[in-house]
């Protein structure tokens, strides 16, 4: 009989070390709509006149609003959380998706059309909303304004500037143009939009 073959094992190789465990991302904080103090001035609502009882008169402008957007059978003041950013947008605020779902509480998709929201839960919101519009950074002003940079020189000619405010977005008057672009044309009628940008945002 033949000896027996001894088998010899091989020396177990060592596992990979598991790759570090990524870094959390910061935690958004939950809104909290009773955090909020309700204080509306008419500068923060777009169409508002202002006048001396300022908050009273919007509240009771959002709620008269808020009621076109109630469904509810016997009137209720209450609307559906799907409905949420379609009022806030009817009172002037452009609020991203994002934005809708946040002080909602981030409801699951299925809840958006079976939850409700009363008038006093929605006026919270409506003050978040209104205090953090996006003003937009100086990167967004540069990002923007590169698109007519067809040298990739870092100016744009000053005519086509001063068309696309006058003609786009919030329109603006000749005289608001001129008295914005005064002194950031060169010799050639360019304008170095990175200086211009930090100009618009220094106020």
């Amino acid at each position: 009989m033949a000896p027996k073959k001894e088998l010899r094992k091989e020396p177990a190789k060592a596992a990979p070390a598991p790759p570090p465990p990524a870094p959390e991302p910061p935690k958004e904080p939950v809104f909290d709509p009773k955090s909020v103090m309700i204080d509306f001035s008419s500068d923060q609502i777009e169409g508002v006149e202002s006048n001396n009882h300022v908050t009273v008169s919007l509240i009771s402008e959002f709620k008269e609003a808020f009621a076109l957007f109630d469904r509810t059978p016997t009137c209720e003041m209450k609307i559906t959380y799907a409905q949420c950013g379609d009022v806030l947008r009817a009172l002037g605020q452009n609020p991203t998706n994002a934005e809708v779902m946040k002080v909602l509480g981030k409801p699951k998709p299925e809840e958006m059309n079976q939850k409700m929201l009363d008038f006093e839960t929605f006026l919270p919101m409506l003050q978040h909303i209104t205090r953090n519009k996006d003003q937009g950074t100086y990167e967004d002003f540069v990002e923007g304004l590169k698109v007519f940079d067809k040298e990739g020189n870092g100016t744009v000619m000053g005519a086509e500037l001063r068309h696309v405010l006058a003609t786009l977005g919030e329109k603006m008057s000749e005289s608001e143009v001129e008295q914005l672009l005064a002194g950031h044309e060169d010799s050639n009628g360019c304008v170095n939009y990175e200086a211009f940008a930090k100009h618009i945002l220094s106020g």
